[in-house]
């Protein structure tokens, strides 16, 4: 059965409205796609760095191109019936109206929702000035009430990413943002469940996401519902984790000369039958 895009954006906009805490994770390609939804996960989302790493790029720095993302993207959509929204970083522009065409062309190549930056791009400057930011996020949250579906638009304040732990001036950007329309607010790297409970609170009833997956993260599904969190996505942390077992593994070949590794690795039989046979 094919979902029509309508229909997609109908079950993404339901999961934000009912109570209960729900997991977006991030695959990085046809066959992570296909895995997590035969796992039961009901919407998933791109990752910026996923992408970036299969092209053999580095993440953050601008180069992977928006026709890239967006060609990507396609191939998730394409992948399963579910929902799809996708990592638009910071729109890929400066400018609020060409955040506005990102949005448009993100709804035409497929998706039913994603997120925009606060962040800059630019070592220098890495974060927008707040007035500015809330510029962009209104500009996309107009481009996204146009279209004739729902489409989920998710607003970031980038602060903990980018060496600037201010909680109290994340807070504000996420209320600006909430007061521009966006559906969701999301600060990505929160160090702790009390400033999830303070991002949750002040935003309230808006929907909060928290990133999990971190390293020696002490987050869980039970805890951050606990703390008002509506969505949970993981970003890199899947494709981290798979590059991390390569890593090891190719490791071991190179410095021991043994295939140890194949022991932990899973079985070919069982990764078979979540692929298409066509």
């Amino acid at each position: 059965m094919t979902v029509s895009q309508s229909e997609k954006g109908k079950q993404f906009r339901a999961l934000h409205d009912a109570p209960r805490t729900f997991v977006i994770p991030n695959p990085w390609d046809v066959g992570t796609a296909r895995i997590l939804a035969a796992l039961g996960f009901r919407a998933l989302a791109t990752t910026s760095a996923g992408l970036a790493f299969s092209r053999g790029r580095r993440d953050g720095q601008g180069l992977v191109t928006r026709d890239e993302m967006l060609a990507h993207a396609q191939t998730i959509i394409e992948a399963t019936d579910l929902p799809v929204s996708a990592d638009l970083e910071n729109g890929f522009a400066d400018e609020p109206n060409a955040v506005a065409e990102t949005i448009r062309m993100a709804a035409a190549a497929g998706l039913v929702g994603g997120s925009v930056e606060d962040a800059t791009g630019d070592p220098s400057g890495p974060i927008y000035d707040q007035a500015h930011a809330v510029e962009r996020v209104a500009a996309a949250v107009e481009a996204a009430r146009s279209l004739p579906f729902p489409f989920v638009l998710v607003a970031r304040a980038e602060n903990f990413l980018h060496g600037r732990p201010d909680l109290d001036d994340t807070i504000r950007r996420l209320k600006a943002f909430a007061a521009a329309g966006a559906d969701v607010l999301y600060a990505p790297g929160l160090p702790n469940l009390d400033s999830v409970k303070a991002v949750c609170t002040a935003v309230s009833p808006r929907p909060v996401n928290v990133l999990a997956g971190a390293k020696g993260g002490s987050f869980t599904v039970e805890n951050l519902a606990a703390a008002g969190v509506r969505r949970i996505s993981v970003g890199s942390a899947l494709s981290r984790a798979a590059l991390g077992a390569f890593l090891r593994a190719a490791r071991e070949i190179a410095d021991k000369g043994t295939f140890t590794f194949g022991e932990q690795a899973a079985p070919f039989a069982e990764l078979n039958k979540f692929m298409i046979s066509k």
